[in-house]
């Protein structure tokens, strides 16, 4: 299966997704990968579930594109992103986004871009449950921030 990315309701077994990533492939030497899980909290408020949404087909390849731009700045071999949407509640898994290089600083920096590309730039959308209602969530400043240091504009502000 060469399937890069996939947006999914159901939950991720992380260690068959880097299995797949990584397959027959002699040349790997090192695999990083990230795991998002939803908070109980954000922003002081306490947090009880929170749904997230996309639209079909745009959101895979917007991802896609951002894997293709990863691929061309670092020295990676491979990458995968499975994001979930729907809803959510807190400790569940949200995203994994793994790449797999010869040496462990390229599979670093490129997790690192792609999950600060996908923070700002992938057409989510997010709503938390709180404490004082329900309520539609922003990409924060900081995430922003971490896109810029890459010499990326946030498109979303």
């Amino acid at each position: 299966m060469s399937e890069r990315v996939r947006i999914q309701t159901d939950d991720f077994d992380s260690s068959e997704e880097v299995a797949v990533l990584r397959v027959n492939d002699k040349r790997v030497g090192a695999v990083c990968s990230f795991i998002g899980t939803v908070r109980d909290r954000n922003d002081g408020l306490s947090v009880s579930s929170m749904e997230l949404e996309h639209y079909p087909g745009m959101t895979e390849k917007a991802i896609e594109a951002m894997i293709d731009e990863a691929l061309v700045r670092f020295d990676i071999f491979a990458a995968r992103v499975v994001h979930r949407v729907g809803l959510l509640q807190p400790l569940d898994q949200v995203v994994l986004v793994a790449v797999t290089s010869a040496h462990r600083g390229e599979s670093f920096r490129a997790c690192e871009f792609l999950m600060d590309y996908l923070k700002t730039q992938a057409p989510f959308w997010k709503k938390e449950e709180t404490s004082e209602g329900a309520r539609w969530v922003d990409a924060r400043v900081s995430d922003d921030a971490a896109l810029a240091k890459w010499g990326i504009a946030a498109s979303n502000a």
